[in-house]
């Protein structure tokens, strides 16, 4: 095989958290006053940590924040965000990307997830896999956000496999941006498929399956 692990993107390649993650950050941001928080500009906090999601919040504001202020919103907004995910259960995996993992298990790939979300864990719990990936990195064990490699390059260590043998797939541009930096291989799923850096576009999920064999 040419690859001897896949490493995952959570938010938009495993699940989707996207309509939890808007809605908790345009409460955040009318909170403090910025009413025009719109869906370009949480696009633009695709794939990037939540320091800087909220960044790019505070530069609609007219009002200046201390570093204090800046990390007791990203907590707020992160309990606003836990709370919207009580509500998600196993239904909210989808069965082809059930399907495709198990596959990908079943054809002997050590499996990971590679995600800058510090509520990695929390999620895989209520997906209903809790304990199913061989190695799990997040935004609990990490300083740099992607497009640095570092979230990926953790992944492989857990693993004990050099980020040539693991292939990433994500979602987002700064993620495919972070995999090739890292040395890994890049498939890229939404708009991440149309970047050129992409080493595999996929129309979906189960596309994995033609590749790592």
């Amino acid at each position: 095989m040419k690859y001897r692990a896949v490493i995952f993107d959570l938010d938009g390649v495993i699940c989707s958290t996207d309509e939890y993650h808007f809605a908790a950050w345009k409460q955040l941001a009318e909170a403090i006053g910025v009413t025009d928080f719109s869906r370009a500009d949480s696009e633009l906090q695709r794939g990037v940590s939540r320091m800087e999601s909220l960044e790019i919040i505070l530069r609609k504001s007219e009002r200046r924040f201390s570093e204090e202020e800046k990390i007791a919103l990203a907590e707020r907004k992160n309990q606003i965000y836990r709370s919207m995910l009580e509500g998600m259960s196993e239904a909210d995996l989808p069965g082809s990307v059930r399907t495709t993992l198990f596959a990908l298990r079943e054809r002997g790939l050590k499996l990971a997830i590679g995600s800058s979300s510090k509520n990695t864990a929390f999620i895989l719990e209520r997906l209903g896999l809790g304990g199913f990936f061989d190695a799990v990195a997040d935004g609990n064990m990490i300083s740099r956000g992607k497009p640095d490699p570092e979230v990926f390059l953790k992944a492989a260590e857990l693993l004990a496999l050099e980020p040539c043998n693991c292939l990433v797939v994500e979602d987002a541009v700064a993620g495919i941006q972070a995999a090739l930096a890292g040395g890994f291989g890049a498939a890229g799923l939404g708009g991440a498929a149309k970047f050129e850096g992409t080493t595999y576009p996929l129309s979906s999920l189960s596309d994995l399956l033609a590749i790592v064999t």
